[in-house]
């Protein structure tokens, strides 16, 4: 994510989640068209709702279920906000 500030707010116990793109080659380096590409299932948390019990914070890097959420661009970025509960686990580097 960008040093922008973020001007979107999640609400209650949504999650707003910056997906993290796949790589355009395999690992034999093979290059792939769009279409081939899986759904992101990994992701960076960029916002979180005011609900205390949210189990993941801002900058967490998190694994979530491929078709889950609500996908769209705001400022010509990719954002997806889903319900803190879909989120399956956190990553930790």
């Amino acid at each position: 994510m960008s040093e922008k500030e973020i001007r979107i707010e999640p609400l209650g116990t949504r999650v707003l989640i910056k997906p993290l793109v796949q790589e355009d080659r395999t690992a034999s380096g093979i290059l792939l068209p769009e279409t081939a590409k899986e759904k992101p299932q990994t992701g960076l948390v960029v916002a979180v709702g005011d609900d205390e019990d949210l189990p993941v914070k801002v900058n967490d890097k998190v694994l979530f279920p491929k078709y889950t959420g609500t996908e769209f661009k705001f400022d010509g970025e990719d954002f997806l906000l889903m319900e803190g509960s879909d989120i399956l686990a956190r990553i930790k580097s």
